[in-house]
Formats: structure tokens, sequence, C-alpha cells
């Protein structure tokens, strides 16, 4: 596993041991890339459910000033920690350890906003749509915000109103959504 491009590309990352984490496949986070960086802006990404951190350390390497990486797994923390610590630049990047929920929460508390989401969570919760809503609820997205959800089931927009679909892809088993969000 690696950094595709940017400033820290062709880095290696350190995978997080155990089957408990599903890192993002590299076909999967390069096609990602591809489809959003015209869009791209830069501001502050948030990598929840972040595992080894790829998807936010990538978006930095890429140009955001800030990734919030977000885990609740300490084995995944300590691995997030070891590759950030190999861009050698830790202040463009904040770890939280701990639930989705209390990270959202915290980030409403210090006032973030976001440009850039990832969510990415274990593919059993079903539990995408209610993020969204509540990030937007609680006023955490930027005009103009990228989402991108890797999920393995249809995720519903109906309440989503203010998401416009950027685009659609399967990869197997999983799926990648790639919204806008419009205020």
């Amino acid at each position: 596993m690696r950094v595709v491009s940017g400033e820290f590309g062709g880095l290696n990352l350190k995978p997080v041991p155990g089957v408990n984490t599903r890192p993002t496949a590299a076909k999967v986070k390069e096609s990602i890339f591809n489809i959003i960086n015209p869009y791209m802006s830069g501001g502050n990404c948030l990598d929840l459910f972040a595992g080894t951190g790829s998807l936010g350390i990538e978006a930095v390497s890429r140009g955001y000033n800030k990734s919030y990486l977000v885990d609740k797994d300490f084995k995944a923390i300590d691995v997030i920690k070891e590759n950030i610590a190999k861009t050698h630049i830790s202040e463009k990047f904040e770890v939280i350890a701990g639930k989705a929920t209390d990270a959202l929460k915290k980030l409403q508390a210090e006032e973030v906003k976001l440009d850039l989401v990832f969510l990415d969570p274990p593919y059993r919760m079903h539990i995408t749509e209610e993020i969204v809503e509540n990030m937007i609820a609680d006023k955490l997205l930027n005009n103009g915000c990228l989402i991108v959800i890797e999920t393995d089931y249809e995720v519903t927009k109906s309440d989503l109103a203010s998401l416009s679909v950027l685009q659609e892809k399967s990869y197997g088993e999983t799926k990648i959504l790639i919204y806008k969000y419009k205020e």
C-alpha cells in the first residue's frame, strides 16, 4: 500500500495488522482520486473510519491543508500515527481516537468546516446516510464539499437532497459513491 500521487507520491504505508480493517484497494483509491481531482480545492479533509489513514494522507499529499483521521481501533490509531510520521509534516494531520459520532461532535465544537469527506465504515454497519445527515445538520460541510462513500450496499439518497451525484462506480462488491454538497 502506498501514496499514489502528490507530495508523498510513492510513500509506502504500513497496513493495520489482523483482519478487522479492510483497506481501500489501490486501484479503487486511484480511481477515486482521478474522479475527484477536477473538483478538489484544498481545505480540510475528514477520513472517518480511517484504518491506515491512507485516504486522508493521500488528500494532504494532493494539496489539502489538513486531514482529520478518525478510528476507534487502537491498532489502527497506532498505524495511522506511524504512517503520518513518514510524511514528516505531522502538523497537517489530527488523529482522533474514538467513535465516529464523538469525533463529529468534537469537530463541530471546534467549528471545523470540511471540504472533503471519506466515509468507509465497516460494511455491516449500514450507517452512511445517518452520518451524512448528521454532518449536514451540524453544519460541518463547506459548500462544494466532496463526500466519497465506500460501501457494499445501496445507499438511499432520498433524505440527502442537498447532495448531487458526481459518480457511482462498482468494483466487484465494493460501491464507490461520490457526492458534492450544495447548501
